[in-house]
């Protein structure tokens, strides 16, 4: 299982993240990106790649 987690104090909105996730794992709320389906979180990291604030964190537990 995958932990993902984002740091709302980098996150600047941009959406990328939300757009790049195959499982739908985020959502934009009030202009941060939240996670919103953590049990679908496939640990691909595609979210960390186009994260450039590096707000993203993929933890495998």
């Amino acid at each position: 299982m995958f932990v993902p987690t984002v740091d709302k104090n980098k996150c600047e909105g941009c959406g990328e993240c939300v757009e790049v996730c195959p499982v739908e794992v985020l959502e934009l709320e009030d202009e941060k990106a939240v996670v919103v389906n953590e049990e679908e979180c496939l640990g691909c990291e595609s979210c960390i790649e186009v994260c450039e604030q590096e707000a993203i964190t993929v933890e495998e537990t």
